[in-house]
């Protein structure tokens, strides 16, 4: 398990997984307020989007990885830099895979990579109350929790609350990848 960048030649996978994962991924899923027009779901846009935020430095595109084939995503969104040098984390991951530590795997190593190599200072991840999975996640690493974010993403066509984790870069001198522990 790992995770690699993001390619256009993913768009098959991505397409079939995305399809065969709705129902699981719809209630987690943001989606764009009415007034905001309709959205752009194709591979090609949401690709070409994500590679003009990466070249500006304020997106990363992963793609989680299993027996090297790809089973979900993660993506690095809102990067500052300047005095604030942060940046929020998103992710998914196919049904059929969770529950493998697939994800906690993903962020963990994302996070050092932005910690250590790039730079950053904060990571932030942003969780419905519901999403036991994803709360799991955060528990597993030892993220924070720093409060409630009150009608903070549109998902699912409603305004919705989310909790926040961070973790900063003195919080893990040794890299949230050695807080897993040996692979099981």
């Amino acid at each position: 398990m790992g995770v690699r960048p993001l390619r256009r030649r993913d768009a098959r996978t991505w397409s079939r997984l995305r399809a065969e994962n709705a129902d699981w991924l719809g209630p987690w899923e943001a989606t764009l307020p009415r007034e905001a027009g309709p959205p752009a779901t194709s591979y090609v846009g949401m690709i070409g989007t994500l590679r003009r935020r990466a070249r500006l430095g304020q997106a990363m595109p992963f793609v989680l990885t299993w027996d090297d084939e790809m089973v979900g995503m993660l993506t690095v969104n809102g990067i500052t830099w300047g005095s604030a040098r942060w940046a929020s984390l998103g992710y998914w991951v196919a049904k059929s895979h969770a529950g493998r530590s697939i994800t906690p795997t993903a962020v963990a190593l994302v996070s050092d990579h932005l910690l250590t190599t790039v730079g950053l200072h904060r990571i932030e991840i942003a969780i419905r109350p519901e999403n036991a999975a994803s709360l799991r996640v955060v528990e597993k690493l030892g993220f924070v929790e720093i409060g409630v974010a009150r009608r903070f993403l549109h998902i699912a066509g409603e305004w919705r609350d989310h909790r926040m984790f961070q973790v900063l870069a003195e919080d893990v001198p040794a890299g949230l990848v050695a807080r897993l522990g040996p692979p099981s």
